[in-house]
């Protein structure tokens, strides 16, 4: 393969039929960031801007065979992981990913925890999160959960200010029981006041903050950010510059989402806002 060549990303979640979350999304920020988006589909969903009516996951063999037959053709740069669903299908792609982990592709594995969705419906079974924190947290590079998922992941009440942030990310980061340069971006969008984000490595906390914008349209936020990091690590191995850069320009495409008309609820950001004219 060309050192030139466009990279290849992965994203391993649901799908979404109105396109606000999910691989659909995900894709979206993909080509937003100069990648060709590759697709692992582990949920099917029924679902709006405004509710999930229902889940069908996708049996784990296939899930299986899915990264098997991608991996067998396609040299993926870095990947995302979104919604899992269940633990049979977080094990399958845990042990769908050690192979070509081990083999050094994809470089980067940016894990955005999806517990529920912007509804409030649930997209994580309860008996699962021990195998996400078992299986899966131990392979990436970057972990992006919000306030809520945090308190989830921790067995804790949610992190209430930028203190307590801080130090749900040390004990995130410590979960990680990784060696090397490995990083939980704690997300503070359920906070009050100016959007803060805490990214932290074991050693430095780092902050970033954005204007909190006054909107409904923010369905699907936590995927289009995950895939952007995914994105920019394909390019750039510098997490605290992906981070950055992925943040400013989230913040835009929710800034711009009111251009996009899509549901009654909560509708998507707008990922193509550097590229569609108003």
């Amino acid at each position: 393969m060309s050192t030139s060549a466009i990279p290849n990303v992965l994203s391993v979640a649901g799908i979404d039929p109105s396109g606000g979350a999910g691989l659909f999304t995900d894709l979206r920020a993909f080509a937003a960031h100069g990648v060709h988006g590759c697709g692992v589909v582990t949920a099917l969903t029924a679902q709006n801007s405004q509710a999930v009516t229902g889940i069908s996951p996708v049996d784990p063999a296939f899930v299986r065979q899915q990264l098997d037959t991608l991996f067998a053709d396609v040299r993926i740069r870095s990947a995302k992981i979104g919604m899992l669903g269940t633990a049979p299908i977080i094990r399958a792609v845990a042990e769908g990913l050690d192979a070509p982990l081990q083999s050094g592709q994809p470089a980067h594995l940016v894990l955005d925890t999806v517990m529920v969705a912007k509804s409030g419906d649930a997209l994580l079974e309860r008996d699962a999160t021990a195998m996400l924190l078992e299986a899966v947290l131990p392979l990436a590079t970057v972990i992006t959960p919000n306030l809520p998922e945090a308190g989830v992941l921790l067995g804790q009440r949610a992190p209430e200010t930028i203190a307590e942030m801080r130090r749900a990310a040390e004990k995130l980061r410590e979960r990680m029981r990784h060696s090397g340069r490995r990083w939980v971006l704690l997300k503070g969008g359920h906070l009050q006041g100016d959007a803060i984000d805490v990214l932290h490595d074991g050693d430095r906390m780092l902050e970033f903050a954005a204007p909190r914008i006054e909107t409904r349209n923010t369905h699907g936020t936590g995927c289009t950010l995950s895939a952007a990091i995914a994105a920019r690590l394909a390019h750039d191995d510098d997490v605290e510059r992906a981070v950055g850069v992925c943040k400013r320009w989230l913040t835009e495409a929710i800034r711009r989402s009111g251009e996009l008309s899509v549901g009654q609820g909560h509708g998507p950001v707008h990922a193509f806002h550097q590229l569609w004219s108003r």
